[in-house]
């Protein structure tokens, strides 16, 4: 078998056309995600917790350069190639996972819901060569 008809096959098989397709709903998924935390859910929290915004939440590892005159923002910094240690944006993603996390837990719980729910598989005829063989033992037995 060539090496191209070889991967025809493995590439067209149902599981990894299923990959494939989680992938890229993953992808969609995450963004929708992110947006809930980054648009939603950190504004509030930072509302509690004083109004602060977490994505300016950082530490300067070291001085801005001398030339530098935009403001003390995590992005104008980056920007100017200022080294931070920015906390605010791992606390911005560590929300973002635990909601992500919750989701596919709640999604995952579902489907075993919908496992559970499904009806038995009725129990296949039994072959009529074993039901004549059965009405002679019983009508031996007679």
């Amino acid at each position: 078998m060539s090496i191209a008809s070889e991967f025809k096959e493995f590439a067209l098989k149902g599981n990894v056309i299923d990959l494939a397709v989680g992938v890229i709903i993953g992808a969609a998924f995450g963004k929708i995600v992110d947006s809930i935390v980054k648009d939603l859910t950190m504004p509030l929290v930072g509302k509690a917790v004083g109004g602060l915004d977490f994505s300016n939440y950082f530490v300067l590892l070291s001085d801005p350069p001398a030339t530098f005159t935009g403001p003390m923002t995590y992005e104008a910094l980056t920007k100017a190639g200022v080294p931070l240690f920015a906390y605010g944006n791992f606390i911005t993603v560590a929300v973002n996972f635990v909601i992500l996390a919750f989701i596919i837990f709640l999604m995952i719980r579902q489907i075993n819901r919908l496992k559970k729910a499904a009806p038995p598989a009725p129990a296949p005829a039994t072959p009529e060569d074993i039901v004549l063989l059965r009405q002679i033992r019983d009508s031996l037995s007679k």
